[in-house]
């Protein structure tokens, strides 16, 4: 076990001030609480929504990664860049981020404790090293902490938003305008659990999106999300009447033909958490994804132009 301690920030909830000062997810902060491993000035934690005073003491015991009981798995990984602090990979459709229940292998974790010399132990023994994810269906950039240090500095940018994520999706229907904003909050549907929905007491969730290229029956967007709700994308175009082509939950019925979700995380900017040196990733989606695009009318010219343009406005932004 490792231990990290800071002050509260402000006032609030336990487990909420914890995934904050800590970069961990509500719920292995919460898992924390139950099994005795949070202290509030030298005391044990009460529950999760336990209310903390600002400059309460915060004591949180957090597994290391090599206590992990995940199996290392020897599986074909994509590592764009890697150095002692962090790696970027590139996750291919179809694999699930960590383990759950009924996915214990064959995930993205199995392969990082394979691949990598060592992962950050705050997300604890089944993420480790787990900064943010992608849903099993959609392909592309993931940013992954070697270490503590790292994974505490890079949560923090996705924390204040600093940190840059631009998928490409091709949507159901042709766009009318060349770019939009959506602000609608998201929560877990009522109707059917494992889905989510806008919903007006959901937490805040903000897409921007700007059309690419208009085919026949459908559309390619750039879109940027600037906050990270559980399929947000997904659900914001599914919101707004076009659902990303080939999804299997949010997608019509009768919408286009796909082999799978036409969605990809194409765009990663960050600033090095050691260095502070801008670090930029681009990466063009899977050969099937583009093949499927291609027979809906959207040439490849089209996605080599996205790539120059998302890496000219950084390079104008530095």
């Amino acid at each position: 076990m490792q231990r990290m301690r800071g002050q509260a920030p402000r006032n609030g909830r336990l487990d909420v001030l914890l995934a904050e000062l800590f970069g961990c997810s509500r719920s292995a902060c919460a898992k924390a609480i139950e099994e005795g491993r949070v202290q509030v000035d030298g005391k044990p934690a009460g529950k999760a929504g336990q209310a903390v005073s600002a400059g309460a003491d915060l004591l949180m015991e957090i597994p290391l990664a090599s206590d992990s009981p995940v199996e290392r798995e020897d599986i074909p990984l994509e590592i764009l860049y890697q150095d002692r602090d962090l790696a970027v990979v590139v996750k291919p459709q179809g694999m699930v981020v960590h383990p759950a229940a009924g996915n214990e292998r064959g995930t993205l974790v199995n392969a990082l404790l394979y691949a990598l010399d060592g992962l950050s132990g705050i997300g604890g023994v089944k993420r480790p090293g787990i900064v943010h994810r992608l849903d099993r269906d959609t392909s592309g950039l993931l940013l992954v902490a070697k270490n503590d240090a790292a994974h505490l500095a890079l949560s923090r940018q996705l924390a204040q938003r600093s940190m840059d994520k631009h998928y490409l999706a091709v949507v159901e229907g042709r766009m009318k305008q060349e770019c939009g904003l959506i602000d609608a909050p998201i929560a877990r549907s009522q109707k059917d659990r494992k889905k989510m929905a806008v919903d007006a007491q959901g937490r805040q969730a903000i897409t921007r999106w700007r059309l690419l290229e208009a085919m026949t029956d459908c559309s390619l967007l750039d879109v940027k999300i600037e906050t990270g709700r559980t399929h947000q994308i997904r659900v914001h175009m599914r919101h707004i009447h076009h659902p990303v082509a080939g999804d299997p939950i949010y997608g019509q019925r009768n919408g286009v033909k796909a082999p799978g979700l036409m969605l990809h995380a194409g765009y990663l900017g960050f600033d090095h958490p050691r260095t502070g040196e801008k670090m930029v990733f681009t990466v063009l989606p899977p050969q099937e994804w583009r093949l499927a695009a291609r027979r809906l009318g959207l040439e490849d010219r089209v996605l080599e132009q996205w790539v120059r343009e998302v890496q000219s406005q950084t390079a104008l932004k530095q």
